[in-house]
C-alpha cells in the first residue's frame, strides 16, 4: 500500500462556468487537510487552484506553491501559503512538482492541466517513476477525454497496460483508495538498461 503524504493537484486557474466544481475542489482541499496530505499545486490564488489551496488552509492543512518566475505577480501568486517555491521555467516547475508528491491528482482544467497530466503520465509509461496518477471525474467532466484514451487503445496506439497507469474515479474517497493500492507496472524491458 501507498503511503500518501503529498499529492500535486493540476488543475484550472479559471473557475469555469459551474460552481459546482468549485466547491468539489475546495472539498477536495479540505479533506486533504483532514487527512494530512499536504498539497502540492502552481501556487495560484485564481479559479479551481485557489479553491483547493483554500479548502486545504482554511481546515488547517498544509501548502506548498510551485510557480515560474514569469507568473508570480500580485494578481497571480497566492501570499498565504506555507511555503512558495519560485522556478525558472515551466519544465522546472513539473520536475519540482514531481519530487515533492507521492502521487497526482487531475481536476477539471484547460490545455495546462492536460500538458501536466500527459506529461506525467508519460513519465510514468516510460518508467521514469511509479506514483498513482487520477483524475478527480467530477461530473463526467473527462468522460470524452477518457472515449478518446480508450479509442487510442483499440486502435493500436496506446497498450492497455499503459492506460491503466491512469486512474479515475467520480469521488475523492475512492480515488484516494486507489491511488494507495496502485501498483506500477514494471520497467519496460526496453528501458531496462541493465539489459544486453
Amino acid at each position: 500500500m501507498n503511503h500518501i503524504e503529498s499529492l500535486a493537484v493540476f488543475c484550472a486557474s479559471s473557475p469555469g462556468n459551474d460552481p459546482k466544481i468549485g466547491k468539489v475542489a475546495y472539498n477536495l482541499g479540505k479533506m486533504m487537510a483532514q487527512r494530512n496530505i499536504r498539497l502540492i499545486y502552481g501556487g495560484s490564488k485564481l479559479g479551481l487552484m485557489g479553491e483547493v489551496a483554500r479548502g486545504v488552509l482554511e481546515n488547517v492543512g498544509e501548502v506548498t506553491g510551485v510557480i515560474p518566475d514569469f507568473l508570480k505577480t500580485k494578481e497571480v501568486v497566492h501570499t498565504g501559503l506555507d511555503e512558495l517555491i519560485t522556478t525558472i521555467n515551466m519544465h522546472e516547475r513539473k520536475i519540482k512538482m514531481h519530487e515533492l508528491s507521492d502521487g497526482f491528482v487531475a481536476l477539471p482544467g484547460g490545455f495546462g492541466t492536460f500538458e501536466e497530466l500527459f506529461e506525467i503520465l508519460t513519465w510514468a509509461q516510460l518508467g521514469l517513476h511509479r506514483k498513482p496518477i487520477g483524475i478527480l471525474n467530477i461530473d463526467g467532466f473527462y468522460d470524452h477525454l477518457l472515449a478518446m484514451l480508450n479509442k487510442m487503445a483499440s486502435d493500436g496506439f496506446l497498450k492497455q497496460d499503459n492506460l491503466e497507469i491512469l486512474l479515475v474515479a467520480p469521488t475523492f474517497e475512492e480515488l484516494l483508495q486507489q491511488m494507495e493500492n496502485y501498483e506500477a507496472k514494471p520497467v519496460p524491458q526496453w528501458m531496462n538498461k541493465n539489459q544486453t
